[in-house]
């Protein structure tokens, strides 16, 4: 069955799905490879698996489907600037981490020090995502920053952050059982 879907609804609809913004890592014969992506999600807490999207004609690709490892910065605020020149194609891999402030994970992955918190991953699953491939990932080392708490967001072409409501899932329920 063909079903042919409105391309700018869909575009549309799916710019209406606020993300969090993570620049995912990966090295191949120690060439450093990177790209913005906000196709990422949790999967599952037991055992931890993550998995992200990319893009199947961009030089990131094929790299990490080779090295099989890869790294998650998921971005603070204050990575508005690395997320922008990770997304922009055609940059250099040799210099691309020059004015990004960074460190290597234990697997050698780059880890971005503008984010909340960081993953690395090793390659447990890939599939086919028409133009993209959904690569899962195994979580073999996590972490988090306590000195930052405001995320880099995206939504409709554009950047912002979250403003913090008193209310969580438990005392919405609570409320909403009295």
């Amino acid at each position: 069955m063909t079903v042919t879907v409105d391309q700018a609804a869909f575009r549309g609809a799916l710019g209406r799905f606020a993300s969090g913004v993570t620049v995912v890592t990966t090295v191949l014969d120690g060439v450093d490879h990177a790209m913005t992506a906000s196709a990422f999600t949790s999967v599952s807490l037991d055992p931890p698996l993550v998995l992200m999207c990319s893009h199947k004609v961009n030089r990131f690709h094929n790299a990490v489907l080779e090295s099989g490892i890869w790294g998650v910065s998921i971005l603070a605020e204050e990575g508005l600037s690395a997320s922008a020149w990770f997304a922009h194609k055609g940059r250099p891999l040799e210099t691309q981490f020059d004015d990004h402030p960074h460190r290597r994970g234990d697997s050698g992955v780059v880890l971005l020090d503008s984010s909340l918190a960081w993953l690395e991953c090793t390659t447990e699953t890939v599939v086919d995502g028409g133009d993209h491939t959904i690569l899962v990932g195994s979580v073999v080392g996590a972490g988090v920053r306590d000195d930052l708490d405001d995320p880099l967001l995206y939504y409709r072409s554009h950047y912002g952050t979250i403003v913090r409501r008193p209310e969580t899932e438990q005392t919405v329920y609570e409320e909403e059982q009295a």
